[in-house]
């Protein structure tokens, strides 16, 4: 069974992002469970309004649900003091895509905070941007995308999981600034390729 809190956590995501104007890519949304592990995760994506397909630039969520913070949940649910806070894990990856040549990584990552604002006191942290380089079929130019993570996790304190709605203002502060972000990576003076007619993903 899968506990309140997560779910709460991910229609806060999904109301966030929408009120900050951005728009979902619905192919891109995934509902994953670790038969192994128990692991649950759950990835979604979102671009600038406007933007064809694929958009130029896009900012993909995830959410992990580890087996131990379930564990955790669970006991604090029925009623058992539990010796840590469960925790969701949070990714998000700001991808720029269909550029026509590799891009000035200096002036990109100068539009890039080194971290996110805080969310339950803890921020997620920027990684190293990773270029990606597609080669053309014969007669079509390369295609070039640049990824770059934050990464960190959302401690879920007492208070929290006893009121979920709580989760409202920091997740809407995250994804406002996620539209932000988005806006000055769209605004690099880049040359972009035409988007794919069958709107194929980078």
């Amino acid at each position: 069974m899968l506990d309140h809190i997560l779910v709460e956590l991910i229609t806060r995501v999904r109301t966030a992002f929408e009120n900050a104007l951005l728009q979902r890519q619905a192919v891109e949304e995934r509902f994953q469970v670790d038969v192994f592990l128990g692991d649950v995760s759950w990835e979604t994506s979102y671009s600038l309004p406007g933007e064809e397909q694929p958009p130029r630039v896009r900012a993909d969520i995830s959410v992990d649900w580890p087996t131990w913070s379930q564990s955790i949940y669970r006991s604090w649910s029925i009623g058992e003091p539990p010796d840590d806070l469960p925790e969701a894990v949070m990714e998000i990856t700001l991808r720029q895509q269909r550029l026509a040549g590799p891009p000035d990584l200096t002036a990109m990552l100068a539009v890039l905070p080194t971290e996110s604002p805080a969310i339950a006191g803890e921020a997620l942290v920027r990684t190293a941007p990773v270029l990606e380089q597609v080669m053309g079929a014969a007669g079509e130019p390369a295609r070039f995308a640049v990824e770059t993570t934050y990464q960190g996790s959302l401690l879920l304190e007492e208070a929290t999981l006893e009121e979920p709605a709580r989760l409202a203002t920091p997740v809407e502060t995250l994804a406002q600034w996620v539209a932000s972000v988005l806006v000055r990576l769209a605004d690099l003076d880049l040359v972009y390729l035409p988007p794919d007619p069958e709107h194929d993903q980078d």
